[in-house]
């Protein structure tokens, strides 16, 4: 009887642990985004500021992580993470208090600030980990599918559990959660020693064991990842614009509580897609089912505007977000593929960083329009960012095919380190 891949990762030591614990750390950003659109146009009344504010606060995470994941690959996770968690953590509660407060929008800019710098990106932890726990590249493909279905799974959940907060209890409750679930989860995972991997000794910019040459100062500048972030920028600004649409799109249906719901159904439909895809073994050259899932995704989005009614935008969403899960999974396979093993935290983080850079730009953009137009406007920004997201795949795709190389599991020797 075949034995079920996800269950032969999982039974990997300490992998179920870090995995639960980084699940739990990932609650808020599912939370932050829509949680603090919900709660400041609530007290401010414009959906403008809203995007705003939730903007600012992800563009923040989005400049910070790569950063905070470079130190981690220099100095190790729990040494980092402890303090950012720290920060992050005053910086929610602060947020959460000025806006209720009903302070200057400067203020509520400044604690954003704080809140999206020292947030972190654990999906990009998580997956560090699994990459110094399997070494067999089938099992990594695996583990990366599970951890992006685990990343669908909290996005079904939170936009579900931040709508029912913030529209049935008080609008700042979706934010309080998130500080909860942040802080837990955080503090689980980095407590968890056995699985931290170790820092890669370095000389001279390159890791101990290493047959590469010197490279670039950041895992950004190394050849292919600046058009692979180009392409997550232009993915995360689907995201962001249909996060705001949505919303507005609900309120305009007279259901605003329901706009959790729907975007659950966008990530269902990535969960399932990813848990399917990831159990199989691909032979096609990755950098071609990449390009195709952008394809697929822009095709989808482009059918949101058009939906008159929740039920409508709930189904087209679901069968769209099938793209999703199969795509980021092959990206994230694509920074294994490009950068040095010392720089891979780092690498990964720069995926979240695009597709954070991206959200808030959608957010921002998406509001602009609805607040001008209709929540239609908002949708017709989303199908405009797919389109370009599946054209800079396809101006990439030669770079990525060229720079691309079988993933490099074993080319440091991490138990003699």
């Amino acid at each position: 009887m075949p034995t079920n891949p996800y269950l032969d990762v999982l039974r990997t030591p300490g992998a179920a642990m870090f995995s639960a614990a980084g699940a739990i750390a990932r609650m808020p950003m599912s939370m932050v985004g829509i949680g603090t659109v919900l709660m400041v146009q609530a007290f401010y009344g414009s959906y403008a500021t809203a995007g705003a504010v939730s903007a600012v606060l992800v563009v923040s995470t989005a400049i910070v992580s790569p950063q905070v994941a470079r130190w981690v690959d220099k100095t190790g996770q729990r040494r980092v993470l402890l303090p950012m968690l720290l920060l992050s953590t005053t910086g929610l509660v602060g947020l959460v208090v000025a806006a209720t407060l009903r302070a200057p929008e400067a203020v509520l800019y400044t604690l954003a600030v704080l809140a999206g710098g020292a947030q972190g990106s654990y999906g990009s932890y998580v997956r560090a980990r699994w990459s110094y726990a399997v070494r067999e590249p089938r099992r990594l493909h695996t583990a990366y599918a599970f951890e992006s279905s685990v990343d669908e799974l909290v996005y079904i959940v939170g936009p579900v559990l931040a709508t029912v907060l913030a529209t049935a209890v008080i609008p700042s409750a979706a934010l309080l959660v998130a500080v909860v679930t942040g802080t837990a989860g955080g503090l689980w995972f980095v407590l968890q020693r056995r699985t931290e991997p170790p820092v890669v000794p370095q000389q001279h910019g390159v890791a101990v064991g290493s047959v590469s040459t010197p490279g670039p100062a950041s895992a950004i500048f190394v050849p292919g990842m600046p058009l692979l972030a180009l392409v997550f920028v232009a993915m995360g600004t689907i995201f962001g614009a249909v996060d705001v649409a949505t919303v507005a799109f609900a309120e305009e249906q007279g259901s605003k509580g329901a706009s959790g719901l729907v975007l659950a159904a966008f990530a269902f439909g990535s969960l399932v897609a990813g848990l399917a895809y990831g159990a199989k073994h691909w032979t096609s050259p990755l950098s071609t089912r990449f390009t195709i899932g952008t394809l697929v995704l822009a095709a989808g989005v482009s059918l949101f505007f058009t939906a008159g009614n929740l039920w409508v935008l709930a189904l087209v969403m679901c069968l769209t977000g099938s793209a999703i899960a199969p795509t980021v999974i092959n990206g994230n396979a694509m920074v294994q593929a490009l950068v040095p093993p010392h720089r891979l935290t780092e690498g990964l983080a720069w995926v979240s960083t695009s597709i954070g850079v991206g959200s808030a730009l959608g957010s921002w953009l998406a509001g602009l329009r609805i607040d001008a137009v209709d929540a239609h406007a908002g949708f017709l920004v989303a199908m405009i960012a797919g389109w370009a997201c599946a054209a800079l795949a396809l101006v990439a795709l030669p770079t990525l095919r060229r720079q691309g190389r079988p993933v490099p599991i074993a080319t440091t020797d991490v138990t003699q380190v």
